[in-house]
């Protein structure tokens, strides 16, 4: 069963005023055993993310305002996580929070790598140590993703997680498919000013039995920390491989999340729930079909915050057919998603103002770089906002 880990980090966010994250929405390639050149596909993963980590150090624009890096899961080669936390530490700045899914790896070499950051991940270790003395999981891969945050004081903190539900190829009769399951789930609580957020990977979402619900455990979670300290979560970011976006037990989840359908939620009443997707899978596994659709990352807000509906060349706002939330849908295309997340004291209910926009479009170039995509119908909201 999922436990929820409370971690307390030192990140300054700005009082009373929205932040800013980055979703990246990138093609992703499956690893397969025997592969004909597996050091090349390495170079080719890594090299696109390398390309959106100089583009955020940069910080063109008001990319300077960053605040959330989310990267969807499976996209990073483990061999090059240590130079992707090396590039953070040294060129990103304070206050950034970068979520990135890792490939698989075998259950020793994450129980490794959590090693590595034992302060930061000591319930993680302590579970996974009481795991194998139940038995011979060594053999298991784990599907997991690190949370690399770099705080005010420019300490860099890094958090593990393994991914807790069952994924399609485990519906086999195969044990040999299974992956090793996780059962903690950091919240960061950031002080001094109030932000809480957390992290699933895809299936983690929604319910895992009928009896034994992740994001039940989610939701009381936050309801207590409501009732103890009158602190809600306030991000919940989901890291998606999807090739079904727009499943119906995916919605019938949100319903459930901000509907209040069985019981009041004031703990998430108010949360943004980001779903990062890959927008397409490079020389997919035989299970893959063609007609599968990846892409259409989204932003779910409650309903209350006015958003009003309206639809772009490169992203749109619904209900999500009826849904008492507001949803910012995107495309289906490589792109790289700028925009806000508006906290839930920041506007006058009486206002029109939207209170969820976004900021830039960066699309890829031959060359492998980011340009933003300024059309005339999208330029109303990739305007420089504050």
């Amino acid at each position: 069963m999922l436990k929820i880990v409370e971690k307390t980090v030192t990140l300054e966010f700005p009082r009373a005023h929205h932040l800013h994250c980055l979703l990246c929405q990138i093609p992703n390639q499956i690893r397969m055993e025997n592969e004909a050149d597996p050091a090349a596909i390495s170079t080719s993963k890594w090299e696109r993310i390398h390309s959106i980590l100089k583009l955020v150090a940069q910080g063109s624009g008001n990319l300077g305002k960053l605040h959330f890096l989310v990267f969807p899961e499976t996209v990073l080669p483990v061999e090059y996580f240590a130079a992707t936390l090396e590039y953070i530490e040294r060129n990103f700045r304070n206050n950034t929070v970068t979520m990135i899914g890792l490939e698989r790896m075998r259950l020793t070499d994450f129980c490794a790598l959590a090693g590595q950051f034992r302060a930061d991940n000591a319930e993680l270790l302590e579970s996974i140590r009481t795991d194998r003395l139940s038995g011979d999981i060594d053999c298991l891969n784990v599907n997991s993703a690190a949370t690399i945050i770099k705080d005010a004081n420019g300490e860099t903190r890094v958090y593990l997680q393994a991914k807790s539900h069952p994924f399609a190829l485990e519906e086999k009769l195969e044990a040999n498919r299974d992956l090793y399951h996780g059962k903690v789930f950091p919240l960061w609580r950031s002080e001094p000013n109030a932000f809480n957020f957390m992290a699933l990977i895809c299936f983690d979402y929604i319910y895992r039995t009928l009896l034994r619900s992740n994001i039940t455990q989610v939701m009381d979670h936050a309801n207590e920390m409501f009732f103890s300290s009158r602190q809600q979560l306030d991000l919940l970011v989901v890291l998606e491989c999807n090739p079904k976006p727009e499943h119906n037990t995916f919605r019938d989840v949100i319903h459930g999340f901000y509907g209040e359908l069985l019981e009041a939620s004031p703990g998430v009443r108010e949360t943004v729930t980001v779903f990062c997707n890959n927008t397409k899978l490079i020389d997919p596994p035989a299970e893959v079909r063609e007609d599968d659709t990846f892409g259409y990352s989204s932003v779910v807000i409650s309903y209350r915050k006015q958003v009003h509906h309206s639809k772009l060349a490169e992203f749109s706002i619904d209900d999500y057919g009826g849904l008492p939330i507001s949803r910012l849908r995107f495309g289906p295309e490589n792109r790289l998603y700028y925009f806000n997340l508006p906290v839930f004291y920041e506007f006058d209910p009486r206002t029109t103002r939207m209170p969820l926009k976004v900021h830039r479009v960066y699309k890829s170039t031959e060359s492998g770089e980011w340009e933003n995509i300024s059309t005339s119908d999208n330029s109303t909201h990739q305007g420089e906002h504050c």
